[in-house]
């Protein structure tokens, strides 16, 4: 029997070279696309956090609260990238617990201002000297104070849940990248800090499961000592190794500009943020609400054009920047969307979004407003999935 013959595979050829020899056409490959897929903009990911801090900071209603936190543990169970800085959401969710227990430790033992008629327990009170009057240790603990304090620090936990989205969501080496160039430096080290703890961790956990297959101790003080010392030295050699990286990449690197430009950008900066404070403390009075719009308003504006400004000093290169595409304006409109509408109920229907305390009433779930809050799911449905292949 004979070999069957084999089918060769044909070749593509192209145009014929010099001597009448056909040369070999290379295949053109893709381009890389200009955004990969499973990536949403970093700065859309904080805006939208951001957004839903600002809608917990207008009410103490805990149902109200208790959704917030449900919608950004929902977005982030659905949109967080497997990284090693995406982890960082239960570290954030464990400081609120703790914010939380601390806040009602303190209205416990401390006291608090509120009156109350319902006393929950006795505490023995120890004696203070007269110069310290207005704070009492022990005492009589009732149901209104520790509600008062249970919202307070349910907002303030909200708080830092919503930021611990952020922080899981956004790349915060690829946020770095959409800074401006003014704020490079600052970025640099706010991304370091970033980056810092979580890879710590991870040698951490690392160092420790190595020690158990060796059946050393990972426990203790003995174990913490033996573990300490080489997460220290890793954590050296990647500082080393990322200043190493900035110099040879023209980290600092500033160009000539006139002493006019660099006055003005100084000035609109500083002018700039003096107005933002200005006029955020007049959005916060009552006496500052008429001015305390424009006056923000026109200190942004002065501070976005003196970072512009700023940027042409520290000129840098942007490889495949981050695009601002229509998912993006869509995950930051959900969350203005959010905060906007329990800002308007804020203010209209006040009662539904700060449940009183003085007497104790039982929170009510306003509908529209928590409609509102449901409108901060959107990205979850319209940002792009992480675990889909690039």
């Amino acid at each position: 029997m004979g070999v069957p013959p084999t089918r060769a595979k044909p070749r593509a050829w192209g145009r014929v070279g010099a001597g009448g020899t056909p040369q070999r056409r290379v295949a053109q490959t893709p381009r890389p696309q200009h955004q990969r897929r499973g990536q949403l903009h970093p700065g859309a990911w904080w805006l939208w956090s951001l957004s839903l801090g600002t809608a917990a900071t207008r009410t103490t209603n805990p149902l109200l609260l208790t959704l917030l936190i449900t919608v950004s543990a929902y977005v982030v169970a659905t949109r967080r990238p497997d990284t090693p800085w995406s982890r960082s959401y239960g570290a954030f969710v464990k400081l609120a617990l703790a914010v939380l227990l601390i806040r009602l430790l303190f209205a416990t033992v401390l006291g608090s201002p509120i009156p109350g008629t319902h006393t929950l327990l006795t505490l023995p009170e120890l004696p203070l000297p007269p110069w310290a009057q207005g704070i009492r240790l022990g005492g009589e603990v009732t149901a209104e104070a520790l509600t008062f304090a249970l919202y307070d620090g349910l907002k303030l936990a909200t708080l830092l849940i919503c930021v611990g989205a952020a922080n899981a969501l956004a790349n915060p080496s690829r946020l770095l990248k959409s800074l401006p160039g003014a704020l490079y430096e600052l970025g640099v080290a706010v991304v370091v800090a970033l980056t810092f703890a979580p890879n710590l961790i991870a040698d951490v956990q690392r160092l420790r499961a190595a020690r158990r297959l060796r059946g050393r101790p990972d426990k203790g003080v003995r174990g913490l000592l033996h573990v300490g010392l080489p997460v220290l030295e890793g954590a050296l050699e990647r500082s080393v190794a990322l200043a190493a990286a900035m110099d040879a990449r023209g980290y600092g690197r500033t160009a000539q500009v006139p002493t006019a430009v660099r006055r003005t950008t100084a000035a609109l900066t500083l002018g700039g943020l003096l107005g933002v404070c200005a006029g955020t403390y007049g959005l916060l009075t009552a006496e500052g609400g008429t001015y305390g719009l424009p006056v923000l308003l026109t200190g942004l504006t002065a501070a976005l054009a003196g970072l512009r400004l700023g940027g042409r000093r520290s000129p840098r290169t942007r490889y495949r920047p981050d695009r601002w595409d229509v998912r993006a304006w869509l995950v930051v409109a959900s969350g203005v969307a959010v905060a906007a509408l329990l800002t308007i109920a804020a203010t209209r229907d006040p009662a539904s979004l700060h449940p009183g305390v003085v007497p104790l009433v039982a929170p009510t779930l306003p509908l529209w407003p928590a409609a509102g809050v449901l409108l901060g799911l959107l990205p979850a449905f319209v940002a792009p999935d992480p675990k889909e292949p690039s």
